[in-house]
């Protein structure tokens, strides 16, 4: 039986642009019938004033009334107590979930997830699917290559931390590493729970993934071992330029907004309970009915739209480049980078399947090698690893990755070291003792029976001791650098230019001189005839077939505001790679007056956009570069045409 999309679904969430995601996620699925409230009590009394309600879907972690009373307040009501109900939470472990089945959940879905995930405990809700099963059945898979060698699957996230990665299969696939016993397939994950859940299920073989998670993994008998380190540092905390001015005392800036993390089980979690903690705030951990700070799980490429967006979230902690896009990108200032907090840290870490290891020890011994070459190569040789990355992490240049600004994250002093993979359990048993005691999140695990130091003693040239954490746990330390003001900090300008650096074709509108990002450029075609399209923009000439694919055209002139020109044989129209939103990356084509070349623009280059006096809305413009004695202003092609 099909579910039926009219079903009328409550959503209680608190966090309001979390609510309009999931609202927005829900019409992706053709869900329209939705009511929305902000806390339990809200919600409960709307349930009771609306009378057709097929379906709640319910945040865990609500102020006063949380998920669990109010999951509690519905069964013990005998109308409702068969009503489907999908609680969603910040906190993945295997035994939250749990607990929620066993507290009458008809399903349960952890953060971040995608429409896809959110589809499934849908109808897993809606008796539409079998109900999840505590054990994750185990998959088999053929682990034989076309060449005859095993086949390594490892999975990753699109993050400077597994960066290592990337340069291990890019020098496999340009054959500076040889590799006698395997062969090397990389599996991108869109979220960490799907590669959590990857990970548990044996559908890869090996995967840099979140110490905290692989720990929790293990707890409940999932057969990894913990065999590399993937880095150490290289989290960074920024704060929200919108909203309410950073001043003494800065605490007041966090209390009661949003603090954006990747995953409960992270280290970045750990460390922002410990800065908010030891600056006199109350940070939302489980337990808190009413915290000053309030932790909201995000997906990675959502949370430069929540703080642009919203200005109840206060800030994010994550892997870079996100902390230092946003920086860059004039939305985010900087705070602390992790290893401020913690001295040569663990984030990630590369966990491998028993069998596997058991299996193919020849294997994971040339992998482990590589990866330790690797990681040697990005400290050495930052700016050739951010040229790697930037294809590795940014395929398809969804998320706008520059060269320069990785080098940047490669070359910062304090930032992610690739150069010391060595694992320490010391330093993973402070990760479970924190989060456990302080936090209540995670179970304590047998690190010995975790850890397998096999492969590391043979091919990482220095234990622990060779670079030993260091934890600067306390207030005062916490203190002095809010009280530093480190938004303010004069050396961080030059990560406002990083993501305007870059090859830019030049060209010319009337006596005015522009550039365009070139990796935003397809190809350039000669004036060709448009068709109308009725009902559209005076700047919309209309549409071309271009082999096959329609193609709209805009007038750039009109769209910029500037007067209609008189266009020539030296005239032409660009394809351009446009951003639009949720839509995802379009073909538009643009008609301008003349091109001229690609010229590199260089941060010395580049100057800030005057307020006025150009002719064009200054909000088109990403900056001025002085190129040839000429100005020329850079166009911000997502904003011009991404409406």
């Amino acid at each position: 039986m099909a579910v039926d999309h009219q079903t009328k679904i409550l959503l209680v969430e608190d966090f309001s642009s979390m609510r309009k995601l999931e609202c927005n996620a829900l019409s992706s699925l053709s869900f329209e019938n939705v009511i929305e409230a902000k806390n339990g009590d809200e919600a409960l009394a709307l349930l009771k004033q609306e009378q057709d309600i097929g379906l709640i879907i319910c945040d865990q972690d609500l102020p006063e009334k949380d998920g669990y009373d109010v999951l509690q307040n519905v069964r013990d009501q005998p109308q409702f107590a068969q009503l489907p109900f999908l609680m969603l939470a910040n906190r993945g472990e295997k035994r939250n979930i749990e607990k929620a089945y066993n507290s009458g959940a008809n399903s349960f879905i952890a953060k971040p997830f995608s429409p896809k995930e959110l589809k499934y405990k849908i109808e897993e809700a809606l008796g539409e699917q079998p109900k999840a099963s505590m054990t994750v059945e185990r998959k088999k898979l053929s682990r034989q290559s076309a060449s005859g060698k095993t086949l390594m699957r490892v999975a990753h996230l699109p993050i400077t931390d597994h960066i290592i990665l990337g340069v291990v299969q890019h020098f496999l696939q340009k054959g500076k590493y040889v590799a006698d016993h395997f062969e090397l397939e990389v599996i991108r994950m869109p979220t960490w729970n799907a590669l959590s859940y990857a990970l548990e299920s044996g559908e890869v073989d090996a995967a840099f993934i979140l110490a905290p998670i692989a720990m929790d993994l293990f707890s409940v008998g999932t057969p990894i071992k913990l065999v590399l380190f993937a880095h150490k540092n290289g989290s960074i905390f920024v704060k929200n330029r919108k909203g309410d001015k950073f001043k003494d005392p800065f605490q007041d800036f966090f209390k009661e907004k949003a603090f954006l993390i990747p995953h409960t089980m992270s280290i970045h979690h750990m460390i922002a309970h410990m800065f908010f903690s030891n600056i006199g705030l109350q940070p939302g951990a489980m337990g808190h009915k009413i915290p000053d700070v309030h932790f909201e799980v995000s997906p990675l490429p959502k949370m430069h739209d929540f703080i642009e967006s919203s200005e109840e979230s206060c800030g994010f902690f994550v892997a870079e480049p996100l902390g230092t896009k946003a920086i860059a990108s004039s939305l985010a200032d900087l705070i602390l980078l992790s290893s401020e907090i913690w001295e040569n840290h663990p984030c990630c870490v590369v966990t491998m399947q028993d069998e596997f290891i058991q299996e193919f020890p020849d294997a994971v011994h040339e992998f482990t090698k590589f990866m330790v070459k690797a990681g040697q190569f990005v400290g050495e040789r930052p700016g050739i690893a951010a040229e790697i990355g930037v294809d590795f992490l940014d395929p398809n240049r969804e998320q706008g990755l520059k060269v320069p600004l990785l080098k940047n994250v490669l070359s910062e002093p304090l930032g992610i070291k690739t150069t010391d993979l060595y694992p320490s359990i010391h330093d993973l048993d402070r990760i479970q003792k924190y989060m456990h005691d302080k936090m209540g999140v995670g179970q304590m695990i047998d690190l010995n029976s975790f850890v397998d130091l096999t492969f590391a003693d043979k091919v990482c040239s220095a234990t622990p001791d060779a670079f030993a954490s260091v934890l600067h746990d306390r207030p005062e330390v916490s203190l002095e650098i809010l009280n530093r003001q480190a938004n303010q900090d004069q050396s961080l300008a030059s990560k406002t230019v990083l993501n305007l650096v870059g090859k830019y074709l030049t060209l010319s509108m009337g006596n005015q001189q522009f550039g365009i990002d070139i990796s935003k450029v397809r190809e350039i075609i000669g004036i060709m005839p448009t068709r109308p399209v009725p009902k559209t923009p005076d700047y919309v000439m209309g549409v071309i077939n271009l082999r096959g694919v329609v193609i709209p055209v805009v007038e750039l002139r009109l769209k910029l505001g500037m007067p209609k020109g008189e266009y020539n044989e030296r005239s032409c129209i660009i394809i351009l790679d446009v951003n639009v939103g949720t839509s995802g990356i379009k073909k538009i084509g643009v008609m301008v007056d003349t091109v001229a070349e690609v010229q590199d623009v260089r941060a010395e280059d580049i100057e800030e956009s005057p307020s006025a006096g150009l002719g064009v809305d200054t909000k088109n413009i990403l900056g001025m570069a002085k190129l040839n004695n000429e100005v020329k202003m850079l166009l911000d092609i997502d904003q011009i045409l991404g409406d």
